[in-house]
C-alpha cells in the first residue's frame, strides 16, 4: 500500500495532531457522530470513565466532553411556539449555530478556555445562567447527531467515530428518555420521531457516516471498540505526558487506531 503524504492522508480523511504549534499543546480533537440515541454521549461517557477522568476535577481533566445541543440557535417566538407543541424539527443542520461550534472548536484546538451554554431540553433554549467551563485538555470529545455534516467543522478533527445503532433499539431509548427527562408526552414523541427525527436521520445524519474512520456498531455495548479507543486515548496521552509534542502523530500523520496511510478510512467493529 502506497505511503499518503499528510496532505494526502488529510483528503483521505485522517488528520493529524501536531504537539505543539507556538507552544500551545493542540488537543486531540475526536468527533463522535451517531443517530438520536444511538449512545454517542454513553460512548463517550465510557471512554472518560475508564481513563479515570468522569470524577476529576474540570479544572484538572486531559480529557473532556462536549455535546453539540450546547450549539443549538436561539429560536424565534413563533419557532419557539412550535417546538413547545413538538413541531420544531431540531434534528436538523439550520436547528443549530454552526458558526459559534465552528469558532468555540477552533478556540478549543488553539488552547483557550471556552465557555458554553448548557440546553434545557424542557425550555427548549439555551440555559442562561448555566455555562460549562472548558479547560485547555490533551484530548476533546465531539459528540452529536450532525457532528459530521457541516465541512469546515468535520475537517477539525482528527479522530472521527459513528455510533450505528439500530433505528428501534433508538427509537425505544428515545421514547422513556423524552418522556421522564425531558417531560414530552408519548404523542409528541411518536410525532417528532416519524415527521422530523427519522427523515432527518436519513437525510443528513447518515450520510455522514462515510466520513468516519471508526464505526461502532451497538454503541456502548460493544466494549471491544471502547476499549481499542481507549487504548489509543490512552498512548496518547502517554506520550503527551511525557515529551512535549506526540511523536506517534508528529511524524506524517499516523491515523486513528494506527490506520496505515493509505485508502483504508475507518473499520468496523462488530
Amino acid at each position: 500500500m502506497d505511503q499518503n503524504s499528510p496532505s494526502e492522508a488529510k483528503s483521505n480523511g485522517i488528520r493529524t495532531a501536531n504537539g505543539s504549534e507556538n507552544g500551545i499543546k493542540t488537543p486531540f480533537l475526536i468527533g463522535v457522530a451517531g443517530g438520536t440515541a444511538s449512545g454517542k454521549s454513553t460512548v463517550c461517557k465510557r471512554i472518560m470513565e475508564q481513563l479515570g477522568q468522569a470524577d476529576m476535577d474540570h479544572t484538572q481533566r486531559q480529557v473532556v466532553s462536549i455535546s453539540q445541543d450546547s450549539f443549538y440557535r436561539e429560536l424565534t417566538p413563533a419557532e419557539k411556539q412550535r417546538a413547545d407543541k413538538g413541531l420544531f424539527n431540531f434534528d436538523h443542520p439550520d436547528a443549530f449555530n454552526e458558526e459559534l461550534m465552528l469558532t468555540t472548536l477552533q478556540d478549543i484546538l488553539q488552547g483557550k478556555k471556552v465557555e458554553i451554554n448548557e440546553y434545557d431540553y424542557r425550555s427548549n433554549a439555551l440555559h442562561p445562567e448555566k455555562k460549562l467551563t472548558i479547560y485547555p485538555a490533551d484530548v476533546v470529545l465531539f459528540e452529536g447527531i450532525l457532528v459530521f455534516y457541516f465541512p469546515a467543522i468535520r475537517d477539525l478533527f482528527h479522530m472521527k467515530l459513528f455510533v450505528d445503532t439500530d433505528s428501534d433499539t433508538r427509537l425505544a431509548r428515545r421514547v422513556p428518555r423524552d418522556i421522564n427527562e425531558r417531560g414530552r408526552d408519548l404523542e409528541q414523541v411518536l410525532n417528532a420521531y416519524m415527521v422530523f427525527v427519522k427523515p432527518a436521520f436519513e437525510e443528513f445524519c447518515s450520510p455522514t457516516k462515510k466520513f468516519a474512520d471508526v464505526i461502532i456498531p451497538r454503541g456502548a455495548d460493544n466494549t471491544v471498540a471502547i476499549d481499542l479507543i481507549v487504548q489509543h486515548i490512552r498512548e496518547f496521552l502517554n506520550n503527551r505526558t511525557r515529551q512535549d509534542h506526540s511523536p506517534h502523530l508528529a511524524s506524517g500523520g499516523t491515523s486513528a487506531l494506527n490506520l496505515p496511510r493509505g485508502r483504508v478510512r475507518y473499520f468496523v467493529f462488530h
